[in-house]
């Protein structure tokens, strides 16, 4: 692999890493940290990497669909990830990614039932959503660097 390369998917995840850092401390997703990502992409332009931005489509959707469900981060930072994977690994990021934020939810939910603890209050148990999409472009891309993803 060029050092470019290196460089590019060492950047790339450490971006994504720090934003899923400053979703979990303060839910938040700093628009720097998303225009960062997104510039990663221009080096590698292509039509695919444009339709890549719409992979945030439905995250828009569901965020004016319930209001204070999804953050205007979170769409960034898709938007973002998918223009740097273009549109069919960034496809794979995101379904791994919700895929993963969904287990965990299922799996905590299943557990404070055996616990028989108490149910919490409403808007207690929000998740931040970017470590889990970042886990999920961060899969996506390494896959797709070993030529398995389109």
């Amino acid at each position: 692999m060029p050092a470019d390369s290196v460089a590019q998917t060492a950047l790339f995840c450490c971006l994504l890493l720090a934003a899923s850092v400053w979703d979990i401390r303060k839910r938040i997703v700093p628009d720097t940290l998303c225009v960062l990502i997104f510039c990663l992409g221009l080096r590698t332009l292509t039509p695919d990497k444009l339709f890549g931005v719409l992979l945030a489509l439905p995250l828009l959707i569901a965020a004016l669909i319930k209001e204070g469900g999804m953050g205007g981060g979170d769409i960034k930072l898709t938007a973002a990830a998918g223009f740097v994977l273009g549109l069919p690994a960034g496809t794979v990021g995101l379904i791994l990614g919700l895929t993963a934020v969904l287990g965990y939810y299922l799996a905590d939910k299943g557990i404070r039932k055996l616990k028989k603890s108490e149910t919490q209050a409403a808007g207690e148990h929000i998740l931040p959503l970017a470590p889990f999409l970042s886990a999920g472009f961060i899969a996506a891309y390494i896959m797709n660097l070993g030529g398995s993803i389109l």
